[in-house]
């Protein structure tokens, strides 16, 4: 009971400084990008008295951190009266702030988007899935055939590839060209099938080569021999055996590449209009400098990604007993 404590323990530290450390980076960066909001979001025809009431409204009158720094002045200490300050200590309290475009809070505005991201992520890894498993065991039990080149093939034109080339190709060719489906939007269920393809191709050609290479290490096994040896089938040794010790690497790439996904979704939401968090914090966020915006979406990202991995942890356990993390 004491080594759980102290593993929660030490699993919500690192998730809390993980959390820190991304927003703290992107509200740095976003700082030292020239411009002024009140200019981009009112326009260069508002009059002073207009960009002085914005800017005191948000807070951008005051000093962004604890330290600013001037060539007259050298390093000035803020004390607690600064912006950075400011944002913890809403989010203490559950509040991401106000957005400076649409004068709504950010928490309101991510969570009407962020189902459809997830959705789209889940998709793309079903997708992923269902292409990788099936195409990697048989590349795996029939070295060098056909099949394996295929899939070998396959793989590096799903690495290679970019979304951005692989999501107007599949526009053109079903949408224009075949009138499947639309070529952009999300009003529809069909209207995912199309960027899910784009997001999770890479991502299939990843796992196939990694299903293939934990299939191909598994047949050399002892079991395996033995299992043959007593005349179970081929088929049950590649899916009841084989196929279940070689899922643990596997695992640990998909939830990694969580993340990669939400990553992704923010140029695959970008093609097809699709109304998710990336779409929201391109245009909106980072287009229009809104800091709590970008700064509200990076943190429901990285708390996305950081509860996936520790999903994958309790996977790791279910698919083997013997793995214990320290």
């Amino acid at each position: 009971m004491k080594y759980k404590l102290l593993n929660f323990a030490r699993q919500l530290g690192l998730m809390l400084l993980v959390i820190w450390t991304v927003v703290s980076l992107v509200t740095l960066l976003i700082e030292a990008v020239p411009g002024d909001p009140a200019t981009v979001i009112l326009g260069e025809t508002a009059t002073q008295e207009q960009l002085e009431a914005f800017r005191r409204k948000h807070g951008l009158d005051r000093p962004p951190f604890f330290f600013s720094y001037s060539a007259e002045s050298g390093f000035v200490w803020n004390g607690a009266d600064n912006r950075y300050a400011d944002y913890w200590a809403g989010l203490l309290h559950g509040d991401l702030g106000t957005s400076f475009q649409a004068d709504r809070p950010v928490a309101s505005m991510i969570f009407e988007r962020y189902p459809a991201t997830i959705k789209l992520a889940l998709a793309a890894m079903l997708i992923a899935i269902g292409i990788a498993l099936p195409l990697g065991v048989l590349a795996g039990s029939r070295k060098n055939s056909l099949v394996d080149n295929f899939a070998s093939v396959f793989a590096l034109l799903g690495i290679s590839l970019p979304t951005f080339v692989i999501g107007p190709f599949l526009v053109y060719i079903f949408a224009v060209k075949l009138g499947w489906f639309s070529p952009t939007g999300s009003l529809y269920p069909e209207d995912i099938i199309l960027p899910a393809f784009t997001l999770g191709a890479a991502l299939s050609a990843i796992l196939t080569r990694m299903v293939r290479s934990s299939v191909i290490e598994e047949l050399g096994e002892d079991y395996v021999r033995t299992a043959r040896a007593k005349g179970v089938s081929e088929r049950s040794v590649l899916f009841k055996h084989v196929l279940k010790n070689g899922l643990i690497p596997v695992v640990t790439i998909l939830g990694l590449q969580l993340g990669v996904l939400l990553a992704g979704a923010i140029i695959t939401e970008r093609i097809f209009n699709w109304q998710g968090l990336g779409l929201l914090l391109l245009e909106e966020g980072i287009g229009r400098r809104d800091y709590r915006l970008v700064q509200g979406c990076v943190l429901v990202i990285s708390v996305t990604f950081i509860i996936a991995n520790s999903l994958t942890d309790l996977v790791y356990k279910k698919l083997d007993p013997r793995i214990r993390l320290s």
